[in-house]
C-alpha cells in the first residue's frame, strides 16, 4: 500500500491479545489479513455478505447482516476472508454480493495513480473506478484511516478542532512510525498544506503512550483505533485532504443494490467516527462478540 499506519492500541492493554483472538482477527489492517475460502454460489434469494479478517470490519459486516435479516432478507455470512486479492474476485463474479469497504484504500486498489484525497472526491472517483457489476451505496462519515490526534487537554488548551488550528503553536513534536518523517502527509505535508511546523519523533508502537505522557503533542493514529476513546484523544479534522480519506462504504453487486439500498444506507447514515471507535472498544476492551455488538448497536440506533 502507498501509505502506512501507526499501529497502536492493539499492543497496549492486557485485554487486547485475548480480544483479537475472540474476534477471530489476525490483523487490524483493512488492507491485510489471513486467507479464506468462498463457498459455492448462493441461492438467488440470499444476500451473501463478506468481511475482511479484521475485527472492526467483521462488526460492520455483522451489522449489515442483522439489519437485512431484520428487514426480512435471507443472509449468508462469509466472514474473515482476508485481503483484497482474496475477496475482490468473489465480489466481481457475484459469489459475494455485499462487503464493508474503505473508500480510499479500495480506490487505490483499482486506481493506484489516483490523486483524489478528500471524502467526496474519493467517493466519486471510486464509483467511476469500480468494475462493471459493482457499485457502492452511501458512504458513512466513519473512517478507518491515518489521522492526527492530540490529547483532549491539549485540544482544550489551544482550542483545537482542525489540523489548521495547530499553526503558530510553538515547539510541536509529531510522533509516529519512522516512515512518517518522509511521507507526504508527514512534517512536509503539515507545513505545505496547513503552515504547521513540527519536529519529528519516531515513536512507532509507543506513539499513544508518548502522547499521553506529553513527550509529543501530535500523534499519527488510525482514526478507528480504540485508544482514541480509552485514552481520551481528539482526532483533528483534515479539511484540506492531507490524508487519503477512507470512509466506510458498502460495496455491492448491482444485481441487488436497489433491493438492499434503503436498509444499508440507513446503517451508513447512523455510523459515525466516534461510533466506530466505540464499537472497536467493545471488541478489544470489553471482549464482546460481533453478534452481540451489532445487535445492541442496531437497537440503540432504532434500526433493529
Amino acid at each position: 500500500m502507498s501509505r502506512f499506519r501507526t499501529r497502536i492500541g492493539l499492543v497496549a492493554g492486557i485485554a487486547t491479545v485475548a480480544a483479537l483472538a475472540l474476534a477471530g482477527c489476525a490483523s487490524s489492517d483493512p488492507l491485510t489479513g489471513g486467507g479464506g475460502e468462498s463457498s459455492a454460489s448462493p441461492a438467488s434469494d440470499t444476500i451473501v455478505i463478506g468481511s475482511q479478517q479484521y475485527y472492526s470490519n467483521e462488526i460492520i459486516a455483522e451489522i449489515y447482516a442483522q439489519a437485512l435479516e431484520g428487514a426480512g432478507f435471507t443472509v449468508e455470512r462469509q466472514f474473515n476472508i482476508g485481503q483484497r486479492d482474496a475477496y475482490i474476485p468473489s465480489l466481481e463474479d457475484g459469489t459475494i454480493q455485499l462487503f464493508p469497504e474503505y473508500t480510499g484504500n479500495l480506490l487505490q486498489f483499482f486506481d493506484p495513480d489516483t490523486t483524489a484525497t478528500t471524502p467526496d472526491d474519493v467517493y466519486t472517483a471510486l464509483k467511476e473506478a469500480l468494475p462493471e457489476g459493482l457499485t457502492v451505496l452511501d458512504q458513512s462519515s466513519a473512517t478507518d484511516q491515518d489521522s492526527y490526534n492530540v490529547t483532549a487537554a491539549f485540544a482544550q488548551e489551544h482550542n483545537l478542532a482542525s489540523i489548521r488550528d495547530l499553526a503558530g503553536i510553538p515547539n510541536l513534536v509529531l510522533g509516529g512510525a519512522p516512515e512518517l518523517e518522509t511521507r507526504p502527509y508527514g512534517p512536509i505535508g503539515l507545513k505545505e498544506k496547513y503552515g504547521v511546523d513540527v519536529t519529528f519523533s519516531a515513536t512507532a508502537d509507543t506513539t499513544v503512550d508518548e502522547l499521553v505522557a506529553g513527550n509529543i503533542q501530535i500523534a499519527n493514529v488510525y482514526s478507528a483505533d480504540p485508544r482514541i476513546k480509552t485514552d481520551d484523544l481528539v482526532t483533528l479534522e483534515d479539511p484540506e485532504g492531507l490524508f487519503l480519506a477512507s470512509n466506510v462504504v458498502p460495496v455491492v453487486s448491482t444485481t441487488v443494490a436497489d433491493e438492499i439500498a434503503d436498509v444499508i444506507n440507513a446503517v451508513s447514515a447512523a455510523l459515525t467516527p466516534e461510533g466506530l471507535v466505540a464499537l472497536n472498544v467493545e471488541s478489544t476492551v470489553d471482549q464482546r462478540s460481533p453478534e452481540d455488538i451489532a445487535k445492541d448497536w442496531l437497537a440503540a440506533n432504532d434500526l433493529s
